[in-house]
């Protein structure tokens, strides 16, 4: 009889303190999913709460220090938004977005080797993660390698065609190479993806004012 209670009292404690692990668990992401709502709105301190929260709660998650990392950099403070994409890694050393992430917080750094490894890393998790291949040409494209920064952007456009930022994004590649023709090409696909962005607009009249010159020379 004593042996039943002690076997029913070892039951309930388990029961109940998996129970309460599993709440803790669930708060955790409640938390994780509101702190990322409010970092997509720009409300980046109310996103820090609820992610510290997240965290408190649950420090096991990938994804939530991948998310204030992500906060971080939009704040601006690139070491602290480094520190969490490392946390994120070393819990999930297969987690490409957080790759990528910290190439871009590198990148914004002027760190473009770092980068660029993070970017390579990203990719050889996962071959069809479109950000990465245009972060990666877009450093490319800083460094002055503009063949490699169109190859890039050439695989972004296979794997997603309908994205203006990546044919403006070329049409920058192909004008510092002096091919203006396909630069113009790729301008006007922007333009017809998205008509209202100034920054292609932009872009063409650093186009017409470099033709202009070469006209004159």
């Amino acid at each position: 009889m004593r042996k039943s209670i002690r076997i029913i009292l070892f039951v309930t404690i388990f029961v109940v303190l998996f129970l309460l692990l599993n709440q803790a668990t669930i708060r955790a992401v409640v938390y994780n999913n509101r702190g990322l709502n409010y970092c997509n709105k720009g409300k980046y301190d109310r996103a820090l709460q609820n992610l510290n929260k997240s965290i408190e709660l649950d420090s096991s998650f990938a994804k939530t220090y991948n998310n204030r990392g992500f906060t971080y950099y939009n704040k601006g403070e690139y070491d602290r938004s480094i520190q969490d994409y490392n946390k994120s890694i070393k819990l999930d050393p297969a987690f490409a977005i957080a790759y990528n992430n910290r190439g871009l917080t590198y990148t914004n750094k002027g760190e473009y080797d770092l980068a660029i490894q993070d970017y390579d890393k990203a990719i050889e998790l996962d071959p069809t993660l479109v950000a990465a291949y245009i972060n990666r040409g877009l450093v490319c494209k800083n460094k002055g390698e503009y063949d490699r920064a169109i190859q890039d952007y050439n695989k972004a456009i296979e794997l997603s065609p309908n994205l203006y930022v990546t044919y403006n994004n070329r049409g920058n590649a192909y004008r510092l190479k002096g091919e203006y023709d396909r630069a113009i090409q790729d301008y006007d696909k922007a333009i017809e993806l998205s008509p209202e962005n100034a920054e292609i607009y932009n872009n063409n009249r650093k186009l017409a004012e470099e033709l202009q010159r070469k006209e004159k020379q």
